[in-house]
């Protein structure tokens, strides 16, 4: 079994592949969370896996929300994979700490370089569609890399891209991004650009967003995975001011347009 959470697609694709090439079921936390389904019975000879994004340099609020309510076996392979724009910090050790009280810790983790899709912070922007590519087609390859590893049950690998200085990213600057930027009162929506599609409603994994044009209903919820503003057709939708001459970018993206 797999669970796993994504805003912009990028760690619904790793996971998909996955799940297909190990043959085991693949589970969405936001859809887990809307069904109250947090107790899970595994096969014997069932892996227990985690995907998800990297979030300020740690697991996003909702896949650890999910975890402390989560009530699964114990004593299966388990294993965890996150999706990051260039590093993790220390995403896993923080991981393990929140599955230590249910008595699991992921013996086998990996990060997979995907692209860029926060662009919040005056530094942080979309890849080139160059750099897109070459990212894609290298998490690819580690991808068949990293399947028969799980596949084979593989304990005590850690093949990870924490950073020059992970403890700080994770601990000091994570953890400020986490407690203080992590809303949704920043969103705004122009409404004269917005063609009232409901496309942001749909896509928002929190379900934060109601009617058209779109309103945040501040209960949160909100991941700032993004997927309101990548998603939007029109680029309608705008986290402050800093996002309106910023690029959108979501799995596939570009052969949507095609």
């Amino acid at each position: 079994m797999i669970f796993y959470f994504s805003g912009t697609g990028n760690t619904r694709w790793v996971a998909q592949q996955i799940a297909e090439a190990i043959g085991e079921e693949l589970v969405s936390i936001p859809d887990a969370i809307r069904q109250g389904q947090y107790s899970y019975t595994l096969q014997t000879d069932e892996r227990l896996g985690f995907c998800f994004p990297t979030h300020g340099w740690q697991p996003p609020r909702i896949v650890r929300d999910f975890i402390a309510q989560m009530q699964v076996q114990n004593g299966h392979f388990c294993w965890a994979l996150t999706t990051c724009g260039d590093n993790m910090g220390e995403c896993m050790t923080i991981l393990n700490k929140d599955l230590r009280p249910k008595g699991l810790e992921a013996e086998t983790l990996f990060s997979v370089i995907m692209p860029e899709s926060y662009v919040c912070l005056p530094f942080m922007y979309t890849d080139t569609e160059e750099k897109e590519t070459w990212k894609l087609e290298n998490a690819q390859h580690q991808l068949s890399h990293i399947i028969p590893i799980i596949r084979d049950r593989k304990r005590g690998i850690a093949e990870l891209e924490k950073g020059a200085t992970p403890r700080l990213y994770s601990y000091v600057l994570g953890a400020y991004f986490n407690k203080r930027m992590i809303t949704d009162r920043k969103f705004t929506v122009d409404t004269e650009v917005c063609i009232k599609c409901g496309k942001c409603m749909k896509v928002c994994p929190a379900d934060n967003i109601a009617g058209t044009p779109p309103e945040w209903l501040h209960n949160g919820r909100c991941t700032c995975c993004l997927a309101c503003y990548h998603y939007c057709p029109t680029h309608a939708i705008n986290y402050g001011n800093i996002t309106r001459k910023r690029g959108q970018y979501y799995f596939n993206k570009r052969e949507g347009q095609r």
